[in-house]
């Protein structure tokens, strides 16, 4: 065979290849559909139903992360209206739609979500203490499936007596309005009966068992002759508690903001439009593959302390000067 014949054939057979690869190729690229893109995360919510900062703050927090609802997450609401009785069967709708991680709102909601599953992530907020209540083994070591936000309340119990007595000259007998449904509130009870010899005030229980967190609660406070109250109460019933207690005239110190730009007179407690955005990264972290035994629970270090003035004239008090200062807010 000539050499150059032989030398012909395989440069035709190599060049053969590759116009069939490249025609390969070709045809791939034509006929290849997009890979598909991952199912969005799913995430479920136990959130009081009127509390429609945590709606804007935790979806502001899971944008700045790169999120896009719809896309790449689908929120799933279950909202209640302090009706602890519904959720435990609000807890189980979200395991059953099977979502991917649960954030829960308060206490009850999430000790409804950690009796619902011991696998799906949990991410608390607006809880008073996750360590006295179970949720968790330690703030540093969670240690189960459950994390999240500490909002300090049992802590911040005697500050908050302290605040009001300062505030209101004179004042003796202060009412505390707590909901036995939730164990939180029997926590702030304790600390907040712990303070009160201390600050030379009488600490009155004046303790709501239906339902309705704050139902009967004015009445038993008229009734026990209280000179000022400290009202644990969720966001859903700031407002009402505000109200009613302007109404009766008594001096009231609230959890929530809202309630005082409602008509109350005082509210401390963190920053809770921090605590929702914070919750998203919990979130994010999770669904990257960290586990809530090894995250850590976070404690607010923002603190708010509002004091509306004009409550303050309708009820004839003159708040004193050092009080004031001491407020990040004053509505005149």
């Amino acid at each position: 065979m000539d050499p150059r014949s032989g030398l012909a054939s395989r440069r035709r057979f190599v060049q053969g290849l590759g116009i069939a690869g490249l025609g390969l190729l070709a045809g791939c690229g034509r006929s290849q559909t997009p890979a598909p893109a991952a199912s969005p995360a799913r995430i479920g919510v136990l959130a009081g139903e009127a509390a429609t900062q945590m709606r804007e703050t935790f979806r502001a927090g899971m944008s700045d992360l790169g999120y896009v609802e719809g896309q790449n997450f689908i929120l799933e609401w279950r909202s209640f209206t302090n009706r602890f009785i519904d959720l435990d069967e609000l807890a189980a709708e979200l395991v059953g739609l099977g979502v991917q991680v649960i954030v829960a709102s308060t206490t009850p909601a999430a000790l409804a979500a950690k009796r619902a599953t011991s696998s799906i992530p949990i991410v608390f907020l607006g809880v008073s203490d996750p360590v006295g209540t179970g949720l968790v083994a330690s703030l540093g070591h969670p240690g189960g499936n459950a994390t999240g936000l500490s909002d300090f309340g049992a802590a911040l119990s005697g500050k908050r007596l302290e605040l009001l007595r300062d505030a209101v000259p004179g004042v003796a007998r202060v009412g505390l309005i707590w909901g036995s449904r939730n164990p939180a509130s029997a926590l702030i009870l304790r600390e907040t009966q712990a303070a009160a010899p201390a600050l030379g005030v009488e600490l009155i229980s004046l303790e709501v068992r239906g339902e309705d967190p704050i139902d009967g609660a004015f009445e038993a406070a008229v009734r026990e002759r209280v000179d000022a109250l400290i009202v644990v109460s969720s966001p859903d019933t700031a407002d009402r508690a505000a109200a009613e207690a302007t109404e009766l005239r008594l001096p009231a110190l609230l959890e929530q903001p809202t309630g005082v730009a409602a008509g109350g007179l005082m509210a401390y407690g963190p920053r809770r439009g921090e605590s929702n955005r914070r919750a998203a990264t919990y979130v994010d972290k999770i669904l990257k593959g960290a586990k809530p035994a090894d995250l850590p629970v976070e404690q607010p270090t923002t603190f708010d302390f509002v004091i509306n003035l004009k409550t303050a004239q309708t009820l004839g008090l003159t708040i004193p000067q050092h009080v004031l200062l001491q407020a990040t807010e004053v509505i005149q």
